[in-house]
């Protein structure tokens, strides 16, 4: 270290240095409290987190000054005032968040409450099961690890505590925590992989498992989707065991939206049909596209499938199954990460028949809405059936300077007519809407169809990432033997957005008008650039983190174990298994060989001595030292040209024991190794 660095550590080094052992114990029993609160901080009311860390403050100046710590007749109420204020935010004290601002508050005032050594090993405790909650809001790996580096710093300090004489230094105490640490991770594994696993999810309670996430909703309104476009967080993520479809044809189907009551699109409660049922209603052509869908929880009942996806979805226990209207519905809502594999047909003809209250269904509009709607879809019907009055529709949409936006103005009552004949400006469900209405009006059954569309390929896994922004609305028309077809009326606007996602449909813009950023913005959304590679390498970890870890269910527990049979049940595969651990506990023991301390040359120079003569009869007994061993073989007959020699290197290797130091005599193993020659 130079000179100058030496002297600005010197203040803060002196300052560690006159601070007694109890202080600098407390003081990192603070610290380790606060990497344990600390991740808290931004789910708790702000309120919560404001006297936690007064009352760490008012600990550590307690700590510094050797005051007294408060009586309890201020801790009291100070407590019962915090519980409830808990009450007053949550309005229960039971339940995820009341819990766990409870127990925060409860290990912050039990650090002012420190009396006896019981104390410290509680507040250590409590701090080990208030740090497992963090579970409860994030399971990234970015929290495992900053839990991982918690816990080293907790063991260290509860290892602190345990030292009766000189403290090592902290660095010290910290790299053995982390020992242990590793020491204890191989039956974690174990215990992870083996022990049996529960269906659900493992960190939550079962009220909070309940809660709304977002997603689609199975109504529909101008601005409905628009939320949704500005979420970044992930829909599912799909792996396809072949080529990828054109970003124009990925058409994840969820909710049908048939009724509208002038305002709103809501879906119509039809029969449900069973999984595995046979369905006639379908018809597909070429070969399917297989692929496997990993679907975030939702919350919600509806499942997300490619158009057109057979009916058979292999999901045991969870009672998914089919409406009359091709809608994938589970029999509970999805409150775990739910993964099936599934084949879609690009070419498809679905329902190519339907009966009158289908049709009536298709056709039906509201009474006195959108009166100028009505009158142009009169002009704008053709004589060629369906699919030439919907391209005469999306014509409109492409020659009247119509704009794709994510701030369209507001309507009325009147919506469509406010939209087509006004603002001319808006987003997917817009379009949508209004598509649909024009079609019904001209007597085409029409319905709106909502789910997602397209999707980000990261290259790094192949995996397929559809995230809330590629939330999506588009419309079905029926036509007399071709059955429902499927119309985007967006892709009459923006074409970008079908083609290439929402990120390309619309301007990048800098936030709060630093156009500088622009280029960043841009360089970041380049697949080339080494920050979008560095974000497909992230996203590829964390896609395999939630995989093989976060959803390591039953199911797929029971599939590595039985795989984990049929290889030991195999013989070369458990020869192989064997041979693999006994070389690792070799290297093992090898290296514990070279990590002994090697044996003194004046012992083993004396262990040889001892062999050579229980050779010869004359051993040397358990209890016997070199002089009493050398008394023993001088009154022993027998060896008379050799005792001189024996005798000579019983009384130097007594000496080099238990007389003169082994630096005062020259070459001590070399002289006995000499007159272990002549005993020879």
């Amino acid at each position: 270290m130079s000179a100058r660095g030496a002297a600005s550590a010197g203040p803060l080094a002196r300052w560690a240095q006159r601070l007694t052992r109890d202080k600098a114990d407390t003081l990192l029993l603070l610290a380790a409290a606060l990497l344990v609160l600390a991740p808290h901080f931004g789910h708790l009311p702000p309120w919560t987190s404001a006297v936690i860390c007064c009352v760490l403050l008012w600990r550590g100046a307690i700590t510094l000054r050797g005051r007294r710590m408060p009586p309890l007749w201020l801790l009291l109420p100070v407590s019962l005032l915090a519980m409830g204020g808990v009450y007053l935010s949550f309005r229960t004290l039971l339940g995820r968040d009341a819990g766990v601002a409870m127990l925060a508050l409860l290990l912050a005032f039990k650090l002012l409450e420190m009396h006896a050594r019981r104390d410290l090993f509680v507040v250590i405790f409590l701090s080990f099961f208030l740090l497992l909650t963090n579970f409860f809001y994030s399971q990234s790996i970015f929290t495992g690890l900053c839990m991982v580096a918690t816990i080293i710093v907790l063991l260290a300090t509860l290892m602190t505590f345990q030292y009766t004489g000189a403290v090592p230094p902290l660095r010290q105490r910290l790299l053995v925590a982390g020992k242990i640490f590793l020491a204890a991770a191989p039956l974690a594994l174990v215990l992870f992989f083996a022990f049996p696993r529960i269906q659900g999810p493992l960190w939550g309670l079962p009220g909070d498992a309940r809660s709304a996430r977002s997603g689609i909703s199975d109504t529909m309104s101008p601005g409905s989707m628009t939320g949704l476009a500005l979420s970044d967080e992930v829909a599912y993520r799909v792996r396809f065991f072949g080529p990828l479809p054109p970003q124009n044809q990925l058409y994840w189907r969820g909710i049908v939206l048939s009724n509208y009551d002038g305002s709103t699109w809501t879906r119509t409660e039809r029969p449900r049909y069973r999984a595995g049922e046979s369905n006639s209603r379908a018809s597909v052509l070429g070969e399917p596209l297989r692929h496997e869908v990993t679907m975030e929880p939702t919350g919600k009942r509806w499942l997300f499938a490619l158009e057109l996806t057979n009916p058979n979805l292999p999901m045991p226990g969870l009672g998914a199954g089919l409406s009359d209207e091709f809608e994938f519905i589970s029999r509970e809502p999805v409150h775990q990460r739910l993964r099936y594999q599934a084949s879609a047909y690009l070419s498809y003809r679905l329902q190519p028949s339907l009966d009158g209250a289908q049709l009536a269904r298709a056709l039906r509009l509201p009474v006195g809405y959108n009166p100028r709607t009505l009158a142009l879809a009169a002009t704008l019907r053709q004589p060629g059936g369906p699919a030439d009055s919907a391209q005469a529709v999306l014509r409109m949409f492409r020659t009247q300077q119509f704009s794709y936006t994510l701030e369209p103005p507001l309507l009325g009552r009147n919506a469509v007519d406010d939209f087509l004949f006004g603002s001319k400006a808006g987003f997917c469900e817009h379009y949508a809407g209004a598509f649909v209405v024009l079609m019904r009006a001209m007597g085409v059954p029409a319905r709106v169809v909502t789910g997602y569309q397209g999707g980000e390929l990261n290259p790094v896994d192949g995996y397929l990432t559809v995230r809330q922004s590629d939330a999506h609305a588009w419309a079905e028309i029926w036509a007399e033997g071709q059955g429902w077809l499927r119309v985007d009326p967006t892709s009459a606007v923006a074409p970008e957005r079908i083609n290439q996602g929402l990120g390309r449909a619309l301007p990048q813009q800098a936030p709060f008008g630093l156009t500088g950023l622009d280029g960043l913005m841009n360089f970041a959304n380049d697949s080339n650039s080494w920050l979008a590679k560095l974000r497909f390498r992230a996203l590829a970890v964390n896609n395999a983190w939630n995989q093989w870890v976060l959803d390591y269910n039953p199911d797929r527990q029971s599939s590595f174990l039985a795989e984990l049979s049929g290889a030991f049940g195999n013989w070369r595969s458990g020869a192989a298994l064997a041979a693999s651990a006994l070389l690792a506990l070799a290297m093992l023991q090898l290296r514990k060989r070279r990590a002994l301390v090697p044996p003194d040359p004046v012992d083993a120079v004396y262990a040889a001595f001892c062999r050579i003569m229980a050779r010869r009869g004359m051993a040397r007994a358990p209890h016997e030292g070199p002089h009493s061993y050398a008394r023993r073989l001088q009154a022993m007959a027998g060896q008379e040209d050799k005792k001189e020699a024996m005798l000579a290197f019983l009384e130097l290797y007594g000496a080099l024991k238990y007389a003169a130091p082994a630096d005062e005599i020259t070459a001590p193993a070399k002289r006995l190794a000499i007159l272990l020659k002549r005993i020879q």
